[in-house]
C-alpha cells in the first residue's frame, strides 16, 4: 500500500545533525509515512548515514545523486514520493513527535489542502519556544491564504512546517541553480490550495547552524531573490490584484532588509555599490506602488526613496546616522 505521507530530506554534509532529524520524524505518532532520505553528494559521512537508517527501517528510502543543491534534491524527491501528501523537512531541522498527526488531523477536519503548524528555533542547542497553552486552528481560503502568506503574521514562504496535499505540486518544481528557492515557489504551491488551516501548535524546529546558507555572509547568490520578486508581482498582479498592499509591502521590506546586510555586511566599497544599484533597479520598477502604501512606515519609505535615487546616499545616510548615535550616546 502506498503511504499516506510522503517526508522529503534533501542531505548535504550534515552529518553532526542528519541523526537527530531522521530520529525525530521516525518517532512520530503518526506512522504511515515514507522517508525519502536524498543525499544530493555529500563529501562527509552523511551519505552512509541514510543507507544505516533505510538497513534499520523499512519506511526509509535513500536517493544519491550529484550535487545539484536543495532545489534538485527536492525535486528528486517529489519524483519519487508516493504518498498523498508530501512535507519537507531539512535535514539539519528536527520535528516534535505529533507534528504529522495533527498536521493530518486538520487537513482531514477541516479539508484543507495545505495544513501549517508554527515553527520554533533551537540556538546553540536550546529551545528558544514553548508551546501555547491553548490550542487554536485558522482555517483560510485561497485568497486569504495567500494574503497570509505576504502579510507573515501566521506563516511566511518556508516550504517546510507544512503538510501539502501532492497535487498542489502539479507542474510546479523548485528552481535549481538558485537559492531563496521557497520564495520563487511557495506561493505557486498556495495559489493551488482551495483552502490552508494554520494551527499555532509548534512541529517545526529550526536549528540555526553555522554554514548554513542563509547565516553566511552576504554574496552574490542572495540576489537570487530579486528576479524571484518579479515574477511573483507578475504572477500576483495577473491573478491576485486585490492583494497589491500585502505583496508590495512584503516586497519593500525584504528589499530594505537586503539593503542593510549589503551595507554592514559587504567591506569592499564597490561590489556594495553594484548589489545596492541591483537591487535599485527593481525598486525603480515598483517605487510609485510602493511609496504610496500605507502598509509602509514612513521611515520605510524614505530608505526606499533615497536607495532609487541614488544608492551612495543610503550609504551616506546610514554613516551620518551611526555618527549622530555615537554622539549622544558620548
Amino acid at each position: 500500500m502506498k503511504p499516506v505521507i510522503s517526508v522529503i530530506v534533501p542531505v548535504y554534509n550534515i552529518e553532526s545533525y542528519l541523526p537527530k532529524c531522521v530520529d525525530s520524524i521516525l518517532a512520530q505518532t503518526f506512522t504511515d509515512f515514507e522517508v525519502i532520505l536524498v543525499n544530493d553528494g555529500a563529501t562527509d559521512q552523511s551519505g552512509e548515514i541514510c543507507d544505516f537508517y533505510a538497513m534499520h527501517d523499512q519506511r526509509v528510502k535513500v536517493i544519491h545523486q550529484p550535487n545539484g543543491g536543495l532545489s534538485a534534491a527536492r525535486n528528486k524527491g517529489i519524483s519519487q514520493s508516493r504518498g498523498k501528501y508530501l512535507s519537507f523537512v531539512d535535514g539539519d531541522d528536527r520535528i516534535d513527535k505529533h507534528m504529522f498527526e495533527k498536521l493530518i488531523e486538520k487537513c482531514l477536519l477541516t479539508e484543507c489542502d495545505i495544513a501549517v503548524c508554527a515553527v520554533g528555533r533551537e540556538i546553540d542547542g536550546e529551545e528558544t519556544f514553548q508551546q501555547p497553552k491553548m490550542e487554536s486552528i485558522i482555517e483560510l481560503d485561497n485568497t486569504e491564504g495567500m494574503r497570509e502568506l505576504f502579510k507573515g503574521q501566521l506563516y511566511r514562504f518556508a516550504a517546510c512546517s507544512k503538510l501539502y496535499k501532492k497535487e498542489c505540486f502539479e507542474r510546479i518544481s523548485y528552481p535549481e541553480n538558485k537559492i531563496h528557492e521557497d520564495l520563487a515557489t511557495t506561493y505557486k504551491v498556495m495559489a493551488c490550495a482551495r483552502k490552508v488551516t494554520f494551527i499555532n501548535y509548534v512541529g517545526y524546529v529550526y536549528v540555526k547552524r553555522e554554514g548554513s546558507i542563509l547565516n553566511q555572509s552576504y554574496n552574490e547568490k542572495r540576489l537570487d531573490s530579486f528576479p524571484a520578486w518579479k515574477e511573483i508581482i507578475k504572477f500576483m498582479d495577473q491573478n491576485y490584484p486585490e492583494l497589491s498592499n500585502e505583496y508590495l509591502a512584503c516586497f519593500g521590506y525584504w528589499a530594505i532588509d537586503h539593503m542593510f546586510f549589503i551595507h554592514y555586511q559587504i567591506d569592499d566599497k564597490q561590489i556594495k555599490q553594484e548589489y545596492l544599484k541591483y537591487i535599485r533597479k527593481y525598486i525603480q520598477n515598483n517605487y510609485k506602488s510602493l511609496i504610496r502604501l500605507k502598509e509602509l512606515n514612513l521611515k520605510s519609505k524614505y530608505l526606499l526613496s533615497i536607495l532609487a535615487l541614488n544608492p551612495r546616499l543610503f550609504v551616506v545616510n546610514n554613516k551620518m546616522t551611526k555618527m549622530i548615535k555615537s554622539t549622544k550616546a558620548a
